[in-house]
């Protein structure tokens, strides 16, 4: 059901919203209308959102991808910089790939990939129980497999050797940068999912020192980070044993490692 609201009411709502810091106070507003059963559950949204939840949350989903992908509250909410992220796995699976969406959160990389190219098998990991609950519900649809666990540790033995693509986004915000974060994410998210260690690349490491195990000869990593991190994340992944390339996509930088045949 949608709350229908005439102008005045339309305004009050914005204006509330903009005075709470947010950006999109607008497009926020026809979100929660949308979404609200009632009156009442609106302004209770609308109060949600002044208080720093994501609006992805209160609404529950995000769209990612042209996709309206599910998002419980505590779940790392998938950002359209990533999108970038989906679109070149997607572009680099064909039908017959075994693909592997890492530190999953919601499970929106794996949907992307599953939906821009059909035929393919989706794994998806996160260490997160919220997370990975969520991400079942998404990648149900097109057949996805959601592990509860560490990294590559939790997937079957049966993937080793045999994984054609990784998708990658892992958390890679410093520790010290962390408490800088807007509110609805430091808050709101679960610090597992954004805290990357002293120099945000902790768990890129650890990526890096297994993929190689886990990729088919000619299998490549896709994995997200800062432009910052770049040149660090390069060697990261070279110092692995992969073949690295990057590639910027509106201000998103992928860096990728292919596996030596």
């Amino acid at each position: 059901m949608t709350v229908v609201l005439d102008a005045d009411a339309r305004t009050a709502v914005v204006e509330r919203l903009r005075a709470a810091g947010c950006v999109f106070a607008e497009e926020e507003a026809a979100l929660v209308a949308d979404a609200a059963g009632s009156p009442g559950e609106l302004a209770a949204m609308v109060e949600r959102r002044a208080d720093g939840v994501p609006v992805e949350v209160i609404v529950g989903w995000a769209e990612f991808c042209g996709l309206r992908v599910a998002v419980d509250p505590g779940v790392f909410v998938p950002r359209r910089r990533t999108e970038a992220l989906a679109r070149a796995a997607a572009d680099a699976a064909r039908p017959g790939a075994v693909v592997v969406d890492l530190c999953c959160g919601s499970g929106a990389v794996g949907l992307a990939v599953a939906t821009l190219s059909p035929g393919v098998t989706v794994h998806a990991a996160d260490i997160d129980p919220v997370a990975v609950r969520c991400a079942r519900r998404n990648l149900a649809p097109v057949g996805g497999i959601v592990h509860e666990g560490d990294l590559f540790a939790t997937l079957p033995p049966s993937l080793c050797g045999g994984v054609d693509v990784v998708a990658v986004n892992a958390p890679y915000v410093p520790t010290d940068h962390v408490d800088l974060m807007p509110p609805e994410a430091r808050l709101h998210e679960p610090r597992v999912a954004l805290d990357g260690g002293e120099d945000g690349l902790d768990v890129h490491r650890r990526v890096a020192a297994d993929a190689r195990t886990w990729l088919t000869g000619g299998g490549l990593l896709l994995a997200e980070c800062s432009e910052r991190q770049v040149a660090a994340a390069c060697q990261v992944y070279e110092g692995a044993g992969l073949d690295v390339s990057v590639a910027i996509a509106d201000g998103t930088s992928v860096v990728t490692g292919r596996s030596r045949g």
